[in-house]
Formats: structure tokens, C-alpha cells, sequence
């Protein structure tokens, strides 16, 4: 593995390993890496979560965190993100982590640098580690995913944590099922559509999504007790859910518009777990990179030219 930007990438074996890597990371811990390592992570959006268990896992493991801040950045001066990654690169970074508004650009940046590229999160199109700390959770619930019922809720169309979780938990033999607003179902996940009163009483795990605001093109003017009543996860829908039957969401969460806000820290849900669980999937993902001895590859002319065309 030598860059980590989409769950399509891996193998059920590849994500089986990163998955007991993390586990086995977040019982026990881990040492720092063997020398001196350097990170950039490259946040064009806003995080809390990522941002923050990336620096935790970072520090954890022995790895200098670079400075970086947009507003106090070249990119102000018009400097391009790729242009932006060859610097950090050509100082000395051993590892990019990148979050931005762009869909694929993890990959098209993977393909043009050297440098081990992590995705942070690309526009609509994936978000590889939230998927990984989710696949933890879900590990350390169930130990196995073969014929697990996941039921992913909510605004699927602008999600890059639905794409990356439908992709890899597929992979790993569980049924994926969806439900939400029809106009923001995505048709390119080819995974059956049912409704949120039929997904309550059929999921194992149910992982609920928040309305990605600010992906929607047009101005969006939701009820939201409308919303919770119709697509959310109300206490009466919670009481029918299976007994063993868990709650994932990968937050930032609206309480009372996808979840009832007496539901986010009840019995059966697993917020804060996964939380938890992000920086050990986050530090797994970079031993594996970092571990590789930094493996570099001849520099591909054309990969590069094609990416700043």
C-alpha cells in the first residue's frame, strides 16, 4: 500500500489487516516509529474530528507535525494544491493528509507525487479513514462482517462516508442497504433503497448521516422536526430496533434533525466509540505507509504533466 485514497484500492484481506492493526492498536497502543518522520496535513476544508485524531495519531507515533493553515498559506497567492504537496515534499514530508472540496483530487495527487497521500475526505467522493474507524467499531461489536444488515441513512447523494462504507463493507460480505430523501438517493451505489421504518427493525448496524448543507447546490430549508419524524432516528424507532443492533454516525452530529438528541449517547450507540477508534485507524493506516521504509517510485513525467494540465 503506498497511498491510502479510497477504499476501492483494497482487498477484503488489505482491509482485514488494516482493521486488526487498528484494533490491536487501540487495546494495546503503540511504539513511535523507528526515525524521524514528518507529516502535512493539507486541510482545505474544515475539520474537528479528522483534523484533530490525525495530530493525536501523529504524536503518538513519533511524527513531527508540519504547520499548515490555508489562510496564512501560497495558496493565497494563487499557489496550486499540487504545487502546494511538491513543497511540502521537497522539505522533507513523509506523509500528506489531505482534505478539500474537490472530488478525486486525493487521487489525482496520488498518482502525480511521490509521497505517501492519505484522503482526508474529497469532496463527495470518499473518505477512506472515517470509513476504516468505522469498520473498527464495527469489528470490535461483531467480530466479523459476513451477512451483517447495514443500513446507511440519510443524505446518500453529497456523502463521501456513505460511498467509502458502502464500497468497503460490501467488500467484506455484510448486506448494505439505504434509505433517505429520494431526491438525494445516489444511483451510482447499487444497493437497495428501503425505508427508515423498514431499516429500524432489519439493520445490525445502522449508521445515520447528517444533511451535508453545504455540498447541496441550491439553498436548502428544512423542517427539522419534519425531517427527524420522516428520515431520523426517533425514540419510538430506536425501541424497535434489534436488541443487539448498534448506532454509528460520523458526526459532526444535528441532534433532533438525523437523531433524536436523547439517542446520541444512548446504550446502543457507538458515536463516541468511533471517535475513539479514529485515531487508532489513523495511526494503522500510517504505520502501513511509513513502515514500507518509504518506498518511492521513479517520478512518472506524464502522471505529473496530466495532473497540473
Amino acid at each position: 500500500m503506498k497511498h491510502f485514497v479510497t477504499m476501492q484500492d483494497l482487498s477484503e484481506q488489505e482491509i482485514y489487516q488494516l482493521i486488526r492493526k487498528a484494533d490491536h492498536i487501540s487495546q494495546n497502543g503503540a511504539k513511535p516509529l523507528n526515525g524521524q518522520y514528518f507529516a502535512a496535513n493539507l486541510f482545505f476544508e474544515p475539520s474537528t474530528r479528522t483534523k484533530m485524531s490525525f495530530v493525536v495519531a501523529q504524536r503518538r507515533l513519533g511524527i513531527e507535525v508540519l504547520d499548515f493553515m490555508t489562510e496564512v498559506s501560497s495558496v493565497t497567492k494563487g499557489e496550486s494544491i499540487y504545487d502546494t504537496a511538491r513543497t511540502f515534499e521537497s522539505i522533507g514530508a513523509n506523509v500528506l493528509v489531505l482534505r478539500h472540496s474537490e472530488e478525486n483530487i486525493a487521487r489525482k495527487l496520488a498518482e502525480a507525487i511521490q509521497t505517501p497521500v492519505i484522503n482526508a475526505g474529497d469532496g463527495t467522493g470518499e473518505h477512506p479513514t472515517q470509513s476504516l474507524l468505522d469498520l473498527v467499531t464495527i469489528y470490535q461489536e461483531f467480530q466479523q462482517f459476513k451477512g451483517l444488515k447495514v443500513v446507511i441513512a440519510g443524505d446518500i447523494k453529497h456523502s463521501r462516508v456513505a460511498r467509502s462504507n458502502a464500497i468497503a463493507l460490501s467488500t467484506l460480505g455484510c448486506k448494505i442497504y439505504l434509505t433517505g430523501m429520494d431526491s438525494w438517493k445516489d444511483e451510482s451505489l447499487d444497493f437497495p433503497y428501503i425505508t427508515m421504518d423498514e431499516a429500524v427493525e432489519m439493520a445490525d448496524v445502522l449508521m445515520l448521516l447528517r444533511i451535508q448543507h453545504e455540498r447541496h447546490q441550491d439553498h436548502l430549508s428544512l423542517d427539522q422536526n419534519s425531517y427527524l419524524q420522516t428520515y431520523g432516528l426517533t425514540i419510538d424507532r430506536e425501541k424497535r430496533m434489534k436488541k443487539h443492533a448498534v448506532i454509528l454516525h460520523p458526526a459532526p452530529v444535528n441532534r433532533g434533525v438525523e437523531i433524536d438528541s436523547r439517542l446520541v449517547e444512548c446504550d446502543r450507540s457507538r458515536i463516541f466509540k468511533q471517535m475513539k477508534n479514529g485515531v487508532a485507524a489513523r495511526m494503522a493506516v500510517m504505520q502501513s505507509l511509513l513502515n514500507q521504509g518509504g518506498n518511492f517510485y521513479e517520478e512518472d513525467f506524464n502522471q505529473r504533466q496530466a495532473f497540473i494540465g
